[in-house]
């Protein structure tokens, strides 16, 4: 029987909100929260981005990801320094590295656990077809324009 698309991005959907559920609450043992976690992650992959740049890396506007830096520059995880012209980067502390290290051992325990019913290869199968999705899907209409 075929699977219908909406029954098919509401599995993908569920499965995200699963994921995000128990890495929050998971997190929070650690001294953080998923949102704070995802940023520390982007910060580590591109350090002296711009908050835009991480903005767009962690699915946020502009301006939650500038509460959500705010926020880590208070806790001591991350700092900002002057760029060219009025741009901002931002760069991990080392409480913030201690953190994000703490995060991908309580991430990768959850998504373990998640993928589990799946084979090695599955998973691979799974990602590849994803992947795919991804970069030859035509992406979302932009609405108001």
């Amino acid at each position: 029987m075929p699977v219908a698309l909406q029954d098919l991005g509401r599995a993908i959907k569920q499965l995200q909100y699963r994921h995000h559920r128990t890495m929050d609450r998971r997190l929070r043992a650690v001294g953080t929260s998923l949102p704070q976690w995802d940023a520390l992650r982007a910060v580590s992959r591109r350090p002296n981005s711009s908050a835009h740049a991480l903005a767009e890396m962690t699915f946020q506007t502009d301006q939650s990801f500038g509460a959500l830096a705010g926020r880590l520059v208070r806790l001591g995880m991350i700092e900002r320094v002057a760029g060219s012209g009025r741009a901002i980067r931002h760069r991990l502390t080392p409480k913030g590295e201690a953190t994000l290290r703490k995060g991908y051992d309580v991430v990768d325990q959850v998504l373990a656990a998640s993928f589990s019913p799946l084979t090695k290869r599955q998973r691979e199968e799974l990602y590849r077809v994803l992947s795919r999705t991804l970069v030859e899907g035509e992406p979302p209409l932009k609405v108001g324009l």
